[in-house]
């Protein structure tokens, strides 16, 4: 008579597994991160966020009808030293889907060699070699190998450029977002355009329409400003901590 796993018994030793490869990840991503602003690299972290039209105007679209409006891509990159000296990148996400810009990459590093010399740029993206064996197939894999590229929505990231001026790609593991301060900074952009977006509309009424007219490149930009030196440490502070926990309990 065969032998039946017990399913939920399955699902904790599948899961246990998987966990198992991502601490292994997570571990190798912060030794090399580590191992990096040893040797003297900046620690940058680039990346992009969607802004939905939605959240610029204050529509409430939870009506129930399918209503395709334009989002828009922001970005942008910073660290501990606030927010990169570069101009940040705004794209319509309908033209992203006809093409992809892949010559920002190269000024991005650029503008990172001469502002903080060489850099460990941090990004979060999925290569277009992404394996998706079982995860007892991959426990081998979780040197830091560099991808070809790294693909994020909007740009594409390539290791060579990076190592070409001076700087070293790293990719952030899966499920921890929350070592890449970044991502508390989009949302604190996000809030800034909630409550404020009022401050930055015009209003213009004629015999038959009204209109609504919303400066959103000022408005993104005087978002980015509230971001400023002192938020950004006290981010990179909280994500150090982590890195510093998980360091010692994954050692």
């Amino acid at each position: 008579m065969p032998h039946l796993m017990n399913p939920l018994l399955k699902s904790i030793i599948i899961r246990g597994q998987f966990d198992s490869v991502r601490r292994r990840q997570c571990l190798q991503y912060l030794k090399t991160l580590r191992t990096l602003q040893y040797d003297g690299f900046q620690t940058i972290y680039l990346g992009e966020t969607d802004i939905p039209e939605s959240l610029v105007t204050g529509e409430d679209l939870s009506n129930g009808y399918s209503v395709q409006t334009p989002t828009w891509c922001i970005v942008h990159a910073g660290g501990s030293q606030g927010w990169l000296p570069w101009k940040y990148r705004m794209f319509l996400r309908d033209e992203l889907c006809i093409k992809q810009e892949d010559n920002i990459f190269l000024e991005f590093c650029e503008v990172v060699k001469k502002n903080y010399g060489k850099c460990a740029v941090v990004v979060k993206g999925r290569g277009p070699q992404e394996d998706r064996s079982p995860p007892e197939h991959r426990e081998a894999e979780v040197q830091p190998s560099s991808p070809a590229v790294i693909n994020l929505t909007s740009i594409v990231c390539c290791p060579e450029v990076a190592r070409s001026y001076g700087h070293k790609l790293l990719c952030l593991p899966p499920h921890y977002n929350y070592l890449n301060p970044l991502d508390s900074a989009w949302s604190s952009l996000k809030w800034f355009i909630i409550n404020n977006r009022r401050e930055f509309c015009l209003q213009s009424i004629d015999s038959v329409y009204s209109y609504q007219f919303i400066l959103l490149s000022d408005l993104i930009s005087k978002g980015l400003e509230r971001i400023n030196l002192s938020k950004w440490k006290t981010l990179t502070k909280k994500v150090r901590r982590w890195e510093n926990y998980y360091l010692g309990k994954f050692s």
